[in-house]
């Protein structure tokens, strides 16, 4: 089978839109899936810094959802062809974690989704010449017009939802409203700092919202930060002197919980100090450095910890998410610029320049 994609082949390169071929259909319990859009997101954009630990060249792309066209044996009765589904990260669904409804923490997560697939995973997919592609990102490699996806990484949909926007609901957006929703289980009456209003820090900030939660938005691009006012945050521009002071103010003694998706280690320290006693900050973005904490920063009880893709069930939450859209209190779709796939190196110029929160690429070429 032969369709169009966009192929990373180095790290210094640009994506390449060319013909890929799929070797071979859906082998049992896989599904092939017509792709209507996929979200880049910055772990996308992050493989040209991998150091060379993800394989190249690949398809990336994991934001992704569509329509199902072909069913391999073994997928069971809940999905099937015709069906509109959201595609979601790749998880053992064995190990202890996957058992104990904590697939985000599979013990293979890494080599599933990040570097190539388990060594019994061959490479299904070539390039027009018939030279091997990486073993698929993220369980899908969904920067293309179809994507061969393990059954368990997918949700279905209702089919009068705008399809082409929800992919992002599988990762970017899960990560961001999981954190509030799963990982700190955010009430009414608690208090909330967010670090950054990329798309994760804004659906950090949305779900807050929707959950009764005060919620401080630190950004450094005002246009950001408006956004985040918008949905319901009190903003705070990164360069605001004394920023700890201020944020223990407007949150009447402390936030309670704290989300970073920035990695800057001095916004971490301000954060810290921002805590009340007991609170907790939670790290979504990369380190790439050892990060030097402050003196005094986890005083009190304060702790820190990682959040991989929100602590989220994705057949949980994703519908969950959808169902406070439509009740016009998880606005995901204003965060949203689509983009055919064939511009996707515009999409990542914009990205980085942050004139765009989510892009959303269109295999089939539209735009809005």
């Amino acid at each position: 089978m032969r369709f169009r994609a966009a192929v990373l082949r180095s790290y210094e390169d640009r994506f390449a839109v060319e013909d890929v071929v799929l070797t071979s259909g859906p082998a049992a319990g896989e599904l092939l899936v017509k792709i209507a859009g996929c979200g880049m997101c910055r772990t996308d954009l992050a493989v040209r810094r991998s150091a060379g630990r993800t394989p190249l060249p690949a398809v990336l792309g994991h934001e992704g959802a569509g329509v199902v066209v072909a069913a391999g044996d073994a997928v069971g009765g809940t999905t099937g062809v015709g069906d509109h589904v959201v595609l979601s990260f790749d998880f053992c669904g064995e190990c202890r974690s996957c058992r104990g409804a904590a697939p985000a923490h599979c013990d293979s997560f890494a080599s599933l989704n990040l570097f190539g697939g388990r060594e019994e995973h061959a490479p299904r997919l070539t390039d027009a010449s018939g030279r091997a592609l990486a073993p698929r990102w993220f369980g899908q490699s969904s920067f293309a017009e179809y994507a061969l996806v393990p059954a368990r990484n997918v949700v279905r949909v209702d089919p009068a939802l705008p399809l082409e926007l929800l992919g992002p609901l599988g990762c970017g957006f899960l990560t961001g409203a999981g954190a509030v929703l799963n990982t700190f289980r955010a009430a009414p009456g608690d208090t909330l700092l967010v670090l950054g209003a990329g798309g994760v820090g804004l659906a950090a900030v949305m779900a807050a919202a929707a959950a009764g939660v005060r919620t401080v938005a630190v950004d450094g691009n005002p246009g950001r930060l408006s956004l985040a006012e918008r949905f319901g945050a009190i903003p705070l521009p990164a360069s605001t002197a004394g920023a700890a002071q201020r944020i223990r103010r407007l949150t009447d003694g402390g936030a309670q919980y704290a989300l970073d998706t920035t990695a800057s280690a001095p916004l971490i320290n301000e954060a810290l100090r921002a805590l009340r006693p007991t609170g907790v900050l939670g790290l979504v973005a990369r380190l790439h450095t050892a990060l030097p904490l402050e003196p005094g920063t986890l005083d009190r009880g304060r702790s820190i910890r990682h959040i991989c893709e929100g602590d989220a069930v994705p057949a949980l939450l994703i519908p969950r998410l959808i169902g406070l859209w439509q009740a016009g209190r998880f606005p995901f779709d204003e965060l949203i610029r689509t983009y055919p796939l064939a511009d996707i190196n515009q999409a990542e110029r914009d990205c980085d320049a942050g004139r765009v929160v989510k892009p959303v690429l269109l295999p089939e070429g539209r735009d809005r």
